[in-house]
């Protein structure tokens, strides 16, 4: 039996106990833990492209009556962007929490929250799903009260009890689903759906849920001040690992496990909110006079893109071409990690050199900070969606698939919403190569700079020229669920 898919999971999870035990070598355990995690996700990676999905039983026990993990290929995708950003905000944020109470407060919870989205990853069962998307949620609400100050502890609870209510609706969803089939184990489940009203009830339930957590419009309301009041490296892994958690599973319910009791129909629904996430996020981010509540409120819009795949993917036969807008959709969930993770390293290092992040107030960050300057022009490129970026190429097969099936209300949207990212990106950029009043000091060791540098170029570069891997490797085993049918 094949037990690579238990360290990405038991990795971070004991260094979050050793953190605990010896508080001021946290920073140093994390860090290794980071290490170590990424050489098993890569690991599990190539065992998976060579052999295929591997399932492992906890204990011995069969799928079913205990706990499986699954590793398939969009799975592992998941985990290596994860593990890539975890590794990057916590490099980060050992210069970033320079107090060696906050860094103790800091890596049990950063590492805690990293072993439950992995293990939510993995999951190949509902109800384990749902304990670990429970875990993910209160790990990040703890993370988001580092902050402190009144507004980002009412930022925090309001995360949450919604978090919760969201939570409870999946919980209900899962109940229907065991209720009416006897199972939760995921596999079994995909021979066993049927279209009839407990599979949609409990679809509709879970999807409750989902848009929740993952703050599709006009749920979003408690991710701007969450993720503009939490600590630089916390609002990364926010908008880059929590909520793509929620997309995440989304994605599984949507497009694999519930598509056969589904009318492709039903998927416009998603499809809508997702255009009005995207207009109104990127009309706020637009008006945003602070730069952590533009990369909050760009998120929202960002999000919004992945949104309107659903549609389009319910609308596709079976072939290269729905493989290729999956491997789309994919491709656009990674880019956006990296680039919004790289975008909010680098207001952070803004905010703590100028001691605020008022966007008409940059004035000579460009100088005091180039390379910080240089990683948000980077990310710009990639949330806007120019060449050579991730995000250029998923946009030009998501309008491709658009024009193919006569979906023609994507197009506008997804221009407009690429024009006002344009404005909202040089707007920034604008102030910050303005004059400044020189109250910003340079950087004597820019070290603290790279880890945003590093994933804006993953973002630009290497996720854009490297599209035609990823897409081969996504594409012919991310559904093989609906494939065992």
């Amino acid at each position: 039996m094949n037990s690579l898919p238990v360290w990405p999971i038991m990795l971070p999870l004991g260094a979050a106990l050793l953190a605990v035990i010896w508080p001021r070598r946290s920073a140093w355990i994390g860090i290794a833990a980071g290490l170590a995690t990424l050489t098993a996700v890569g690991l599990l990676m190539a065992q998976v492209a060579s052999r295929g999905t591997l399932v492992h039983a906890l204990g011995g026990w069969e799928p079913g009556l205990g706990i499986a993990l699954r590793a398939d290929a969009l799975a592992v995708a998941l985990l290596l962007m994860s593990s890539l950003v975890a590794l990057a905000a916590g490099w980060y944020a050992t210069g970033y929490f320079r107090d060696a109470d906050r860094q103790s407060q800091f890596w049990p919870i950063w590492l805690l929250m990293l072993a439950a989205l992995h293990a939510m990853l993995l999951s190949a069962d509902l109800f384990n799903i749902y304990v670990t998307l429970e875990l993910l949620g209160l790990s990040a609400v703890a993370l988001a009260a580092l902050g402190g100050g009144r507004a980002a502890i009412e930022a925090a609870l309001r995360y949450l009890t919604v978090g919760l209510l969201g939570s409870l609706a999946f919980l209900a969803g899962v109940a229907v689903i065991y209720a009416r089939y006897g199972t939760l184990d995921m596999l079994t489940l995909a021979g066993l759906i049927e279209p009839e009203p407990a599979s949609w009830l409990a679809l509709a339930l879970m999807t409750a849920g989902l848009l929740v957590k993952s703050a599709l419009f006009p749920l979003h309301f408690w991710l701007p001040p969450a993720h503009a009041n939490a600590p630089a490296p916390v609002s990364a892994a926010l908008s880059a690992l929590v909520v793509k958690a929620a997309v995440y599973l989304m994605m599984r319910l949507w497009l694999d496990l519930f598509a056969p009791a589904l009318d492709p129909a039903s998927a416009w629904l998603l499809g809508l909110l997702g255009a009005a996430a995207v207009l109104w996020g990127s009309w706020n981010a637009l008006r945003a006079q602070r730069l952590k509540l533009l990369a909050a409120y760009s998120t929202v819009a960002q999000l919004g893109y992945l949104f309107i795949f659903f549609p389009l993917l319910a609308a596709l036969p079976a072939g290269p071409a729905r493989d290729t807008a999956f491997g789309a959709l994919v491709l656009m969930a990674l880019t956006h990690a990296f680039a919004k993770s790289a975008l909010f390293l680098a207001a952070g290092m803004i905010q703590q050199q100028a001691g605020h992040d008022r966007i008409e107030e940059l004035g000579g960050t460009a100088r005091a900070l180039p390379v910080t300057t240089f990683t948000l022009a980077l990310a710009g490129v990639a949330l806007i969606g120019l060449p050579p970026s991730g995000t250029f190429l998923a946009k030009w097969q998501l309008l491709s698939s658009a024009f193919a099936l006569g979906q023609w209300l994507w197009v506008p949207v997804v221009a407009a919403g690429s024009l006002m990212a344009a404005g909202y990106m040089f707007r920034v950029l604008g102030f910050a190569f303005g004059p400044g009043d020189g109250a910003m000091q340079k950087l004597v060791d820019g070290r603290e700079e790279l880890p945003a540098l590093l994933l804006a170029i993953v973002a630009t570069a290497v996720l854009g020229l490297g599209a035609a891997a990823l897409w081969a490797f996504v594409a012919p085993g991310a559904l093989l669920m609906g494939a065992q049918r």
